[in-house]
């Protein structure tokens, strides 16, 4: 199952991905039409889903779809969590899910957009899977965690990394939500959609150049293992937002560095779900 952000509207995507049906209207009501309020009733609903009519839904474009879950309580994302990452960034194997931050919900947005570049900024691409919880989790064990996701998005971490490392203590929340700088999408997939949702193929291009691909088995801090950690420290609501790392191949860890420059257009995917499609714009007067 595939639900998305329409316009505003919380819609279901058809298995072939080619229409939207509008949830308020096609449940005469009893979900509505906010597309984060349906993870508060996401048992319910997804009750509902699986019977639902298909037959009413339109086509749509996919400039109109807004981020699966794009008001979360809490968006947290774990950094270092691939071992070829974590090396082209200077940083051994962590040993514990720790190295956290926090993205701010304002940066969130859809699949397809247009992001303004920082002037004087090094803004740099980190393509990464996205676990949205669709229960509330508190102590959960690893292997109770997936029944705790409600699904699985792509996203971008977008970074600006002077404003990331800058200051005596720095602080990765900043740089990493500017405006636009959280894109996910195209919609959100349920779980028993993947045949193995623990290996899954997901990379990013520049202008048509492959510069990241890897694979979620490689992750140092799987899903369950990630939702089980943090669940020990602070209760994960429905709704929430996990980034889950990056594979090797940012712009940071490249010699020479590169990073994104006005008119570059950047697309990130994830087999099974779909794609990103950013393209950067300078600053006005820049």
């Amino acid at each position: 199952m595939r639900i998305a952000n329409l316009s505003g509207r919380l819609v279901l995507i058809t298995p072939d991905g080619g229409a939207a049906v509008d949830v308020e209207r096609a449940s005469d009501g009893r979900f509505g039409a906010d597309p984060q309020a349906v993870y508060e009733q996401w048992d319910a609903f997804v009750s509902w889903a699986r019977t639902a009519d298909s037959s009413a839904g339109e086509a749509f474009a996919e400039e109109d779809l807004g981020a699966p879950a794009p008001a979360p309580r809490q968006l947290l994302a774990i950094g270092l969590n691939y071992s070829e990452h974590a090396a082209e960034s200077g940083f051994g194997v962590p040993d514990a899910p720790t190295v956290m931050f926090t993205k701010w919900a304002s940066c969130l947005t859809g699949p397809v957009t247009e992001v303004v570049l920082p002037t004087g900024g090094h803004t740099d691409w980190e393509v990464e899977l996205v676990a949205v919880i669709g229960r509330a989790a508190r102590n959960v064990s690893e292997e109770d965690a997936w029944d705790h996701v409600a699904g699985l998005t792509v996203g971008q971490d977008l970074s600006e990394r002077i404003t990331q490392t800058a200051g005596p203590s720095p602080q990765f929340s900043l740089g990493k939500s500017l405006p636009g700088f959280g894109p996910m999408g195209p919609w959100l997939v349920t779980t028993d959609e993947f045949d193995d949702r623990d290996d899954l193929e997901l990379g990013c291009s520049i202008n048509g150049e492959q510069v990241q691909k890897g694979r979620t088995r490689d992750l140092i801090f799987s899903v369950p293992a990630m939702i089980s950690k943090l669940s020990e420290k602070l209760p994960l609501l429905p709704g929430d937002v996990l980034f889950t790392g990056t594979p090797a191949g940012v712009g940071l860890g490249r010699t020479p560095q590169r990073f994104l420059a006005p008119g570059d257009e950047l697309i990130s995917h994830i087999t099974g779900i779909g794609e990103l499609r950013q393209r950067f714009v300078a600053a006005p007067g820049a």
